[in-house]
């Protein structure tokens, strides 16, 4: 069986891949905001990845 993705799944871990690399840019080089803003796109994606499998779960009930 197939698991279904909807683009909410893919842009949320998108995001959380952006934001590792950012927030690990941000350490390497000792830039805060960087960093900050690395881990913002680690949490936004989290909760767009949550959503679309929220969404997803509610496909498969109906």
């Amino acid at each position: 069986m197939r698991k279904m993705v909807n683009k909410d799944q893919v842009a949320g871990v998108a995001k959380q891949v952006k934001g590792s690399v950012k927030e690990a840019a941000g350490k390497a080089t000792g830039n805060r905001q960087t960093q900050a803003e690395g881990t913002a796109d680690k949490i936004a994606g989290k909760v767009q990845k949550a959503y679309g499998d929220v969404k997803e779960k509610g496909k498969k009930a109906l």
